[in-house]
């Protein structure tokens, strides 16, 4: 078992390391020069999506084995009666090891509400699961590198204990609807299950973790780099410039007003990410956009509708949405 999983992981840095060159091989077959828009934006797929493919299915394994060791009922029962500040830094760590886009995460939400989580700690798990997650991390890693992906983590890490602090300190309980607030005095036992499992088992759930969160992203990585693609060969630069560019003041809270009707997690939009910023965008708007599409999405808000009144989905955005712009600001100054 050791030999096949070594060879295998020996092969798939073989080849994420070739990437590039299997590209150049592969639109040089077709006749095509990168000179070209076409050429361009299909060097940039052929490249892209084996890379992000790669890289999540390394990470989700990885996470998938250290999920074996922590339970659900245990970390549920790790949050309630956490005090403001600690329990919010807890959960906001805890999304960085949850790969959910921000519809998946809401049934944790609930889950944590009914667990007897306060709401504001809640609040710090659903704004950092999508936004700071292992596989955002782990693609912002092999696409920008490690100052960029500490940057993002520091940052967004700080906007969810923040938020979820500032949500806690408001005491709005009384805008959950009606069936949830019910649930709060409800009581969930921990049931946690022994960890005394042999490691080929604990293989064998990283290999499930890849099998189902995998599956249910792929499509939006082909989507999302598909996109960028386009974007990456076709869209003209000053185009790009005048929206999103270091000059205009005003671009990053566009960016984020622009990111929330969309929907999509982290492997999908930072193909797109990639591409905006070959084609000049700022580096803070263009993450400002980013972070408003996997924490602000519009699918996210129309499900929350059904636990929360329409003040506290207000508070949320807002808070949130402050938050990402000063990110964008701040990513804009410094890089």
């Amino acid at each position: 078992m050791w030999l096949r999983y070594a060879v295998v992981s020996v092969g798939l840095l073989f080849l994420y390391n070739n990437l590039e060159l299997l590209a150049e091989l592969i639109v040089g077959i077709l006749g095509l020069s990168r000179e070209s828009h076409f050429g361009e934006a299909l060097f940039f797929f052929i490249y892209e999506v084996p890379k992000v493919l790669l890289l999540l299915v390394g990470v989700v394994f990885v996470m998938g084995i250290v999920h074996t060791f922590v339970s659900p009922e245990k970390t549920r029962a790790m949050l309630s009666g956490r005090r403001s500040g600690v329990g919010n830094a807890m959960a906001a760590g805890l999304g960085v090891v949850t790969p959910f886009c921000s519809c998946s995460a809401v049934p944790l939400f609930i889950g944590f509400l009914q667990a007897g989580v306060p709401l504001g700690v809640t609040f710090s798990f659903l704004i950092a699961a999508p936004m700071v997650n292992e596989v955002a991390l782990a693609l912002l890693f092999g696409m920008f590198g490690w100052k960029i992906a500490l940057t993002y983590m520091t940052m967004g890490l700080g906007i969810a204990v923040v938020a979820g602090m500032v949500i806690g300190k408001l005491g709005l309980e009384n805008q959950l609807e009606e069936w949830v607030r019910q649930m709060l005095n409800s009581t969930v036992a921990a049931s946690a299950k022994g960890s005394d499992i042999s490691w080929p088992e604990r293989f064998g759930e990283g290999l499930d973790h890849v099998r189902s969160i995998v599956g249910k992203v792929w499509l939006y990585i082909v989507v999302g780099v598909g996109v960028g693609a386009g974007i990456h060969g076709y869209v003209p630069e000053n185009f790009m410039a005048e929206l999103m560019g270091e000059s205009a003041w005003w671009s990053v809270p566009v960016a984020v007003l622009l990111g929330v009707p969309m929907y999509s997690n982290a492997a999908g939009i930072l193909p797109v990410v990639q591409a905006l910023l070959g084609k000049g965008a700022a580096l803070g708007t263009a993450m400002a956009f980013m972070m408003s599409v996997i924490a602000l999405s519009a699918p996210e808000m129309i499900i929350l509708r059904k636990v929360l009144k329409p003040r506290l989905i207000a508070v949320f955005a807002g808070v949130v949405a402050a938050g990402i712009v000063l990110v964008g600001y701040v990513f804009n100054l410094v890089f």
